[in-house]
């Protein structure tokens, strides 16, 4: 599903970020990735995203994603690959001016689907994530976890294979963090693999799921 092989990341005015990074993530996988701040979480993360700026960085080794080679992956097969991907970021990013609905539809309007089963999918994908009924509410009437849900909704409503998640309980209160938890862990259980990056470490150690730290852009532990 995702694979790392040997992979080193630098930028001219830091230097090495990811230092020979290797791991292996299979279909139905849960990880978490965890690290001191500056360990190279965020840009591992963006890797797989395919978020950084080639331009201006080096990447050495091999990233591959479902048969994708990430590492030569030219920027117009970029919003293709990405339409398998689902991403979750602590900030939300939800447009605040549109209803629920439309920020979960956003990406299955780009992707050009029609009104029924754009219908069908969001409110297939908020009932998963318990807002079914909060259709057209906006997100700032919403609270910290609900909005952490219209991102939760908006990430799978394309049926993903891989679910990335950065920090996503981090603006959320133990219980609340829980309950996002219990939704990743149902998105397993229909097959999507998720690889959840988080600094959280008594979440992490409550869960019974592979870790990968990384250490000053190394990656030194792989448990689980």
């Amino acid at each position: 599903m995702l694979t790392f092989d040997a992979v080193n990341m630098r930028y001219p005015e830091v230097g090495d970020v990811l230092r020979n990074v290797s791991f292996h993530l299979e279909k139905s996988e849960i990880a978490f990735l965890t690290g001191h701040s500056g360990a190279g979480k965020s840009t591992l993360f963006r890797l797989i995203a395919m978020m950084e700026d080639k331009k201006k960085s080096t990447l050495r080794g091999q990233i591959t994603f479902n048969n994708h080679n990430l590492s030569k992956v030219k920027s117009r097969q970029i919003p293709f690959i990405r339409r398998e991907m689902g991403l979750i970021f602590q900030d939300y990013k939800l447009l605040n001016d549109r209803t629920v609905f439309d920020n979960v539809a956003l990406p299955l309007i780009i992707m050009g689907y029609s009104y029924n089963e754009i219908s069908r999918r969001v409110r297939a994908a908020l009932d998963k994530v318990g807002l079914r009924g909060k259709e057209k509410k906006f997100p700032l009437t919403l609270s910290g976890g609900e909005q952490q849900r219209i991102g939760i909704a908006r990430a799978i409503v394309n049926q993903p294979k891989l679910i990335l998640a950065d920090e996503p309980t981090g603006n959320l209160d133990p219980e609340l963090s829980a309950e996002i938890m219990r939704l990743f862990e149902q998105f397993k259980q229909a097959g999507t693999t998720v690889l959840i990056v988080t600094h959280d470490i008594s979440l992490v150690s409550k869960l019974n799921h592979r870790i990968l730290k990384l250490d000053h852009g190394q990656l030194v532990g792989d448990v689980g």
